[in-house]
Protein backbone atom coordinates (compact mmCIF):
# COMPACT_ATOMS: atom_id res chain seq x y z
CA UNK A 1 0.00 0.00 0.00
CA UNK A 2 1.18 3.62 -1.13
CA UNK A 3 0.03 6.98 0.71
CA UNK A 4 -2.22 9.06 -0.85
CA UNK A 5 -1.17 12.41 -2.25
CA UNK A 6 -3.20 14.15 0.39
CA UNK A 7 -1.29 12.56 2.93
CA UNK A 8 2.11 13.16 1.58
CA UNK A 9 1.17 17.02 1.21
CA UNK A 10 -0.65 17.35 4.79
CA UNK A 11 2.78 16.00 6.11
CA UNK A 12 4.90 18.35 3.74
CA UNK A 13 2.94 21.41 4.96
CA UNK A 14 3.84 21.09 8.46
CA UNK A 15 8.26 20.75 7.39
CA UNK A 16 11.05 23.77 7.26
CA UNK A 17 12.81 23.95 4.25
CA UNK A 18 15.65 23.40 2.41
CA UNK A 19 15.63 19.79 4.30
CA UNK A 20 17.26 16.42 3.29
CA UNK A 21 15.60 12.81 2.89
CA UNK A 22 16.79 12.18 6.36
CA UNK A 23 15.80 15.28 7.96
CA UNK A 24 12.76 15.15 6.43
CA UNK A 25 11.89 11.55 7.22
CA UNK A 26 12.92 12.74 10.94
CA UNK A 27 10.41 15.62 10.92
CA UNK A 28 7.66 13.41 8.91
CA UNK A 29 7.68 11.52 12.34
CA UNK A 30 7.71 14.15 14.53
CA UNK A 31 4.59 15.86 13.19
CA UNK A 32 2.90 12.12 13.04
CA UNK A 33 3.01 10.97 9.66
CA UNK A 34 1.25 7.32 9.05
CA UNK A 35 4.17 4.36 8.76
CA UNK A 36 2.74 4.62 4.88
CA UNK A 37 4.11 7.80 4.27
CA UNK A 38 7.45 7.51 5.79
CA UNK A 39 7.85 4.25 4.29
CA UNK A 40 7.12 6.27 0.77
CA UNK A 41 9.34 9.03 1.85
CA UNK A 42 11.96 6.45 2.72
CA UNK A 43 11.99 5.43 -1.28
CA UNK A 44 12.75 9.04 -2.38
CA UNK A 45 16.42 9.69 -3.39
CA UNK A 46 18.98 11.11 -0.92
CA UNK A 47 19.33 15.15 -1.53
CA UNK A 48 17.98 18.10 -0.59
CA UNK A 49 14.73 19.35 -1.05
CA UNK A 50 14.20 23.01 -1.41
CA UNK A 51 10.32 23.10 -1.33
CA UNK A 52 7.32 20.69 -0.66
CA UNK A 53 6.77 20.57 -4.34
CA UNK A 54 9.95 19.21 -5.27
CA UNK A 55 9.48 16.36 -2.98
CA UNK A 56 5.81 15.97 -4.79
CA UNK A 57 7.38 16.15 -7.61
CA UNK A 58 9.51 13.12 -7.24
CA UNK A 59 7.31 11.28 -5.07
CA UNK A 60 4.84 10.87 -8.13
CA UNK A 61 7.67 9.91 -10.54
CA UNK A 62 8.09 6.67 -8.23
CA UNK A 63 4.19 5.79 -7.43
CA UNK A 64 2.15 4.39 -9.22
CA UNK A 65 -0.62 6.79 -10.10
CA UNK A 66 -3.80 4.91 -9.51
CA UNK A 67 -2.45 4.21 -5.80
CA UNK A 68 -1.38 8.09 -5.53
CA UNK A 69 -4.48 9.48 -6.26
CA UNK A 70 -6.52 7.46 -3.78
Amino acid sequence: MQASYVEVRIVLENLHYPVTKQNLIQQAIKHGASRVVIKDLKNLPEKEYTSSWSIIKVWMQITPLEESIV
